[in-house]
């Protein structure tokens, strides 16, 4: 900080604590409006503490790092682990709320008792900057899901020799039964592979195989994951990072 800079802070604390000693002192008449600037200058402050949280607290923002298998030619983790999402809460979510850029939530729930957050990994064994957390009250639909775009790179070059794995660090309220299905569409044609999530694993991951798929190489268009939440309601599931990774698999 410059010699001006420093002035301008020492200047800006002296008018601070000088308000704050005559608060006592002032009259009605003027308590309001030195109520008014008290409560703008704590606004511009809190929101500078947050940011300098933001870029304080580990894992960093932005952050791509998480381990990936030898022979890896593809990894990924979706934005909304990465960095602030613009609309970092809604509740009572309608179906086909977009969640940050690649995410869409999907549910034929009559009544939407449900809401999402981003919040802010602070976890000693957290990777990802941020985390998603669903909640759920009353649930009346037969499905709840979260459609996870794969951006276009993650179809480059793809083979039937690949297998895409999936690595997420979920943690739940009650006991529930989440899948995951990838979506590969080629041509007219959807393929699709499910697997269950064990939640009681130490370490989460699947893996789709793609060899035992009849996925047409060339028709390749786009791909995506589903995560489906089978009764979901009076549940809070916090999804603490989501990373993809494609790897071909070992001859046999």
């Amino acid at each position: 900080m410059g010699l001006i800079s420093r002035w301008r802070n020492r200047l800006t604390s002296a008018r601070i604590e000088r308000l704050r000693q005559d608060v006592s002192k002032l009259t009605f008449e003027d308590l309001r409006p030195a109520r008014s600037r008290m409560r703008r200058w704590r606004a511009l402050l809190d929101n500078g503490i947050r940011h300098a949280n933001d870029r304080l607290l580990l894992p960093a923002v932005g952050s791509e790092q998480f381990p990936r298998p030898r022979g890896t030619d593809w990894s990924w983790r979706p934005n909304t682990w990465r960095v602030p999402l613009a609309e970092r809460g809604v509740v009572s979510v309608a179906s086909r709320t977009v969640i940050g850029d690649e995410i869409t939530l999907f549910h034929d729930c009559r009544y939407n008792e449900m809401a999402f957050r981003q919040l802010r990994n602070t976890r000693e064994a957290d990777l990802a900057p941020f985390g998603l957390r669903l909640e759920v009250y009353e649930f009346a639909g037969t499905f709840l899901s979260l459609a996870i775009d794969l951006p276009d790179s993650a179809c480059d070059a793809l083979k039937t020799r690949h297998l895409i794995r999936m690595e997420p660090i979920v943690q739940c309220e009650r006991p529930i039964e989440i899948f995951a299905r990838l979506n590969i569409k080629h041509g007219p044609n959807v393929e699709q592979i499910v697997r269950e999530l064990d939640l009681n694993a130490d370490h989460l991951s699947v893996e789709f195989d793609l060899g035992y798929s009849d996925l047409n190489e060339k028709r390749i268009e786009q791909a995506w994951v589903d995560l489906i939440f089978e009764g979901p309601q009076m549940n809070q599931v916090t999804i603490r990072d989501v990373t993809f990774c494609r790897y071909p698999r070992a001859d046999l």
